[in-house]
């Protein structure tokens, strides 16, 4: 749970900045920063129990490359689909849906890196979770 915490953290405050550059708006860029990270949070949550579930997946955890790329799909769905809903508007869920995502996917990709380097000797049952 400290991991999926750590990167919701780094997720809103991109997702804010990101928002709030498109919109314009600070309630309604607050407001999907506030929204879609946390269904991106959710997504991540389940995402690591998947890797770390399926024994194919997980044989594959060290290669973050394909696990960051797993994940950008979820993120980039969930991303269009949320800001879609709030604004009404298509142009900026897509532009939203590529920005936000590709700033959170190489994030991630860092977080990744960063976890298993430091945090996942020292807490072997949240090593990947």
């Amino acid at each position: 749970m400290k991991k999926t915490l750590s990167f919701a953290a780094l997720h809103f405050s991109i997702a804010f900045t990101v928002a709030y550059i498109i919109t314009g708006d600070v309630i309604i860029g607050s407001l999907i920063a506030m929204i879609e990270p946390s269904v991106n949070t959710v997504a991540f949550y389940f995402h690591e129990k998947v890797w770390n579930s399926v024994p194919f997946l997980k044989a594959k955890q060290a290669f973050s490359r394909i696990k960051t790329a797993s994940f950008a799909v979820v993120h980039f769905s969930v991303a269009f689909t949320v800001v879609y809903l709030i604004s009404g508007d298509a142009l900026a869920g897509g532009l939203l849906a590529l920005i936000e995502p590709t700033i959170n996917t190489g994030a991630y990709y860092f977080h990744e890196k960063v976890w298993n380097k430091y945090f996942s000797q020292s807490t072997p049952a949240m090593s990947h979770a």
